[in-house]
Order: structure tokens, then C-alpha cells, then sequence
């Protein structure tokens, strides 16, 4: 609800109107002094541009943002509450709530961005893939570039008893399940968290694979690709374009080609912490949205945001690096920069609209790689969905910022049509195998891969 200005307020309010323009009132929040975590990544933007452009003050919220050393770090403090909130990979959530690696109630109602990442490979790894990739008429590699070239390689170790070693964030991040779908999509097994044929569980999701894909904290990818400990990873902003950058690793496909318009990463809090405060919760969404679209409304935005990323406290990677994703290009090989004008997308295509579908797509690839070890009911992904994703708290956000003058219903027509379509995006097939997808499906989707568990 709204705070009600008491009479003698509303009075000096209007003696005052003549010099002063009148602003929204603000909602009735439970708790105005607060605290986020985020992970030193480009895509924690929205959170960082809410606070730095007053969009959080302008709420009637002080907010502290914090960098945190790694995800379960971060997961741990917003369980405690320690964290009012956070950048959270979009797979935290569910993890969280479906009980894989810690077992708490996570619950999100605002999606920071879409796409965002990247597949590099040492230097050595592309030296011997590049042969095997097409070429277009101007000698450079044909995109999206399958795993398929990577194929021959994997084999040859496996062979050798000396399977590749790969980096990915973290169990539950897209990181893991993309790069694990871009493998699988040219017959290289990623490995399982569970064989059903044994009961056998292991943690490291090493079971059967092919290759081996570690847990790696964002910022030390490239350092521990050049140290050799790894030969590729699947990572975030701006830890691809550093790696081109001290030569020492080539990006070879984004998440775009893996999975147009991904969701990335979420704004998460507790469920308990969202039962507490709920006006918080809207208002702090209201700022997150004012964000988002701040990030696209204009290439000078992105410049001004990156030098803001740029900072110690933030990513604190050079601007030249976070700059080059975000205004809308992407370096693969050193000179071979291609324009991706839809690399990181923070409003557009209402990216920061909570899909049902979206988590249930999450949901699948747990299924597929063991991490829910049981074959479940189409019925349990969407009431999974519905207990996680709270689309009823953005458009709530949104109705508050077409009420202040913010936006206008027209800003949100895509946003209102998911409400109306149960919240669950149409069939795609824009995935890197052109393989369909259908959210309320999910079980003929697990069936329709050959590398997985259904």
C-alpha cells in the first residue's frame, strides 16, 4: 500500500507545488535499510545501476551492495539473512527449492538479464578444433560453432585415459547446463550426477562422462585456463573478452547460439524474507525494472554503465573489456570482433518478466544430468514454477510504475500478454540443435535427447 502523507504534509505539499514538482508516494515498505550481494559479473548491472542512479533511493530504500567470493557464499548469507537479497544464478532458486546441494526456500520475481555468456577454449584446444570449423568466404569461422569439432579431441583423451578438464560457476548455474547442452548436442557425454541402473549419486557430476566439468569462481577462469588446470570453461562477462584479451583463450560460441534469449541471472530472496516484507519486495522489483530498461535505452547508457562496472567494488575489470559485450559487440579470435547488438539484453523482449517456462526449462536439465534423480509428472515442473517465480510481484512493480508516471501500459504490453498466456513463453526451437521446446511438455522434451537420463 501507499504511506497516506498526513493533512498538514499534503497542505506544505501544495503551498510548495509552484517550485516543486510533486512526486509518486511511496509504498509502505516493512524494511527501508538493506543489503545485496552480487558476484563480480557484468549481469549484476541492473542491481549496481539501481543503486548508482538513485533509482533504490528514490523507493525510500538505503541499499548497501556487497561483492561476494562465490556463489554458495552468497546463497549461505540470503538463506541466513545476512543478504536481503541477491544476483543469484538462475539455477539458485530452484536448486535451492528442489534440495540439490542446499535445501531452502528461494524465490525470485525478476530476471536481471538474458544471455550474457560465453564457451572459451585454451588456445591449444582451438588450434586443433579450427581445421574442423567452416569457413565463410571472408576466412573466418562460420557461427554458432558446434561441438562438434571439439568431438575428435575429447575422444582421442578419453582414449588416453586423460578426459578433458572444463570450468563451469557452479552445479546449478545455466553455465553448467549450457555448456553441458552444447556438448551433448554433438554426442560428447558431460557426465551424470546419478546412474539410476546403480543408485550411484556423485557429486562432482563426473558419472559416465567424457569429459570433466569442475566448479570454477568466475573471476579465476582465465587464470586457471592459463595455468592449464583447465582447457575451457563456460562463463559469464567479461572473464570470455579478458581471456581474448591476454591471449590465452578463443570464445568459441555465446549462450545466444546455445539458447536465444536465455534467462541468466535472477534477483533472489528467502521466502521467508518475501512473506516479511512484501511491499520491500515490490518496491525493490520497481527499482530493478527502472534499471533494466535504464540499460537499454541507449548505447550511452551501456558506455556509462560499463565505466560504472569498471569499478573497484563492482566487476573491476578494465572498461575496455566489460564495454566490449556490452555495447553490443563480441570478440572471438583477437581481431575477429562481430556485432551482437543482443548479447546482454536487461528489458527488451521482457527479459525481466519471470517465465514459468523459463524454470521449468531449468527443471528438465536437472532431470536430464541426474540432479533430481527420480522421473517426475509434467505437473510437478509447474507447481515447482509456481512456488519459485512470482510474476505476480513484477506485474505488481509495474502497475505501481505505470501509476507514478514512470511507464505507461503500452511499456508493458509484452508483460501483460504473459499474464494472460499463463506465463509460459510459446514453443521455441531456438536452441543450437533446433531441437522444440514446450514448457507445459516437459517430459516429451527429457525424451527427445539421446545423451540424458528420462
Amino acid at each position: 500500500m501507499k504511506v497516506k502523507r498526513p493533512l498538514q504534509n499534503i497542505i506544505t505539499g501544495l503551498l510548495l507545488a509552484i517550485t516543486i514538482p510533486t512526486s509518486a508516494d511511496l509504498l509502505d515498505v516493512e524494511k527501508d535499510t538493506l543489503k545485496f550481494g552480487f558476484i563480480k559479473l557484468t549481469d549484476c548491472a541492473p542491481i549496481v545501476i539501481a543503486k548508482e542512479k538513485g533509482f533504490f533511493d528514490d523507493e525510500g530504500l538505503s541499499v548497501t551492495v556487497e561483492a561476494q567470493g562465490n556463489w554458495k557464499e552468497l546463497l549461505n548469507r540470503v538463506i541466513t539473512g545476512d543478504l536481503d537479497g541477491a544476483h543469484m544464478l538462475a539455477g539458485q532458486p530452484i536448486g535451492a527449492t528442489v534440495g540439490f546441494g542446499t535445501q531452502a526456500d528461494i524465490v525470485t520475481a525478476y530476471n536481471l538479464d538474458y544471455n550474457g555468456n560465453g564457451i572459451t577454449v585454451s588456445n591449444e584446444i582451438w588450434k586443433q578444433m579450427k581445421p574442423s570449423v567452416p569457413k565463410g568466404p571472408d576466412g573466418k569461422p562460420i557461427h554458432p560453432i558446434t561441438a562438434d569439432s571439439l568431438k575428435p579431441i575429447v575422444d582421442r583423451a578419453v582414449a588416453a585415459s586423460n578426459k578433458l578438464k572444463m570450468g563451469m560457476v557452479f552445479p546449478v548455474s545455466t553455465h553448467n547446463y549450457e555448456i553441458r547442452y552444447w556438448l551433448a548436442s554433438a554426442g560428447i557425454k558431460p557426465g551424470f550426477y546419478f546412474d539410476p541402473s546403480t543408485g550411484q549419486v556423485d557429486v562432482p557430476g563426473f558419472l559416465n562422462g567424457d569429459v570433466e566439468l569442475s566448479v570454477t569462481p568466475p573471476p579465476q577462469m582465465p587464470q586457471t585456463l592459463e595455468q592449464g588446470t583447465i582447457v575451457g570453461y563456460c562463463v559469464g562477462e567479461p572473464w570470455n573478452q579478458q581471456a581474448v584479451a591476454k591471449g590465452i583463450g578463443v570464445p568459441v560460441t555465446t549462450n545466444y547460439d546455445v539458447w536465444k534469449n536465455n534467462p541468466e541471472k535472477v534477483f533472489g530472496v528467502s521466502k521467508e524474507w518475501a512473506d516479511a516484507n512484501p511491499n520491500t519486495w515490490i518496491a525493490v522489483t520497481k527499482a530493478l525494472i527502472r534499471a533494466g530498461h535504464w540499460l537499454d535505452a541507449s548505447p550511452e547508457n551501456r558506455v556509462e554503465a560499463a565505466k560504472i562496472l569498471s569499478q573497484p567494488n563492482y566487476v573491476g575489470a578494465p572498461f575496455d573489456v566489460i564495454s566490449s559485450s556490452m555495447t553490443g559487440t563480441f570478440e572471438f579470435e583477437k581481431g575477429d570482433k562481430r556485432e551482437m547488438p543482443d548479447f546482454n539484453v536487461f528489458f527488451r523482449y521482457n527479459a525481466s518478466y519471470p517465465y514459468y517456462s523459463d524454470c521449468v526449462w531449468f527443471l528438465t536439465q536437472m532431470v536430464r544430468w541426474g540432479q533430481i534423480p527420480e522421473q517426475q509428472t509434467d505437473s510437478f515442473f509447474e507447481s515447482m514454477a509456481k512456488k519459485i517465480y512470482h510474476p505476480d510481484v513484477y506485474l505488481s512493480a509495474v502497475e505501481e510504475l505505470i501509476d507514478d508516471g514512470e511507464f505507461t501500459e503500452e511499456d508493458f504490453a509484452e508483460a501483460f500478454a504473459a499474464k494472460e498466456s499463463g506465463g509460459y513463453k510459446p514453443p521455441t526451437t531456438d536452441f543450437i540443435d533446433g531441437k522444440s521446446y514446450d514448457g507445459t511438455r516437459p517430459n516429451e522434451y527429457i525424451k527427445s535427447f539421446e545423451i540424458g537420463l528420462k
